[in-house]
């Protein structure tokens, strides 16, 4: 089972935790300090997803696979609508897959694509690859998730100095509300 890196298509819109809610949880008032708080929501973003393995905010990305078999297991999640399927077939070129082919069984954290019954795949020409075309996220992000932000961002922007005094290691409790949240690689 090869899944080959994704590739946005379209980003995020915003990010999970708003620039509000970050100076109301670290106590800042006035706009000083939004262009490092805005900075650090979004560090803060790229560690959790990096953590989990799973995007936090609705995107639409593709990503490749060598076989249909691969399709078992998607290498992202949440997954909540696929877009297209395209292939290489043998006599034909580039191909979309009919949707009424295949249905998306997405439940958390685990995402396949299954054929429809009685239904087969169809051929691909040897050495091609298939691209699922998706949208991947979180419609509504999980309150500890966001707990998880809230407390790395506090952290960080207390400690953002590289000087600081204290140890500045990640905050305590922030891997335990992210441990139901982890997604391996397949």
């Amino acid at each position: 089972m090869t899944w080959y890196p994704p590739v946005v298509i379209v980003a995020a819109a915003d990010e999970p935790v708003s620039l509000a809610e970050a100076k109301a949880h670290t106590r800042v008032d006035g706009n000083d300090d939004d262009t490092s708080l805005n900075n650090t929501i979004a560090a803060a973003r790229a560690y959790v997803e990096a953590y989990c393995g799973t995007p936090l905010v609705s995107r639409t990305v593709a990503v490749k696979c060598d076989y249909f078999q691969d399709f078992a297991v998607l290498p992202l999640a949440p997954v909540s609508t696929i877009s297209s399927i395209t292939y290489l077939e043998t006599a034909a070129g580039t191909q979309t897959l009919s949707d009424d082919l295949y249905e998306l069984r997405s439940d958390g954290l685990t995402a396949s694509i299954v054929l429809q019954y009685g239904r087969s795949w169809p051929t691909i020409q040897p050495g091609s690859r298939i691209t699922v075309t998706a949208t991947v996220g979180y419609a509504t992000l999980p309150d500890d998730i966001r707990h998880a932000m809230l407390l790395l961002i506090g952290h960080w922007h207390k400690y953002r100095e590289a000087g600081a005094r204290e140890v500045a290691d990640i905050p305590h409790g922030v891997e335990s509300l992210l441990a139901n949240h982890r997604m391996f690689p397949c």
